[in-house]
């Protein structure tokens, strides 16, 4: 799944545009690294999103194509 969409069925990110903003901007880390909005996620990965009152650390648990609103916590983990 891209991390776009991910960030989005998620609810993480409001809207696709928003994420897709986000990645193009350098504000979405993966693993480490500076990712794309067609970066494909994976169940494990380490997404950092950095807003502009601070980052957002949290772990890829399930990738599903769609979610309910309540169901949407299930898909990740935070981090400190």
């Amino acid at each position: 799944m891209r991390i776009d969409k991910f960030l989005k069925i998620s609810r993480i990110l409001k809207r696709r545009t928003l994420a897709q903003e986000a990645c193009n901007k350098g504000k979405i880390v993966v693993n480490g690294k500076e990712v794309k909005p067609a970066y494909r996620v994976k169940v494990g990965d380490v997404v950092e999103l950095q807003y502009t009152s601070g980052t957002v650390r949290f772990r890829v648990k399930e990738l599903r194509e769609f979610v309910k609103k309540d169901d949407a916590q299930s898909l990740f983990e935070i981090l400190p």
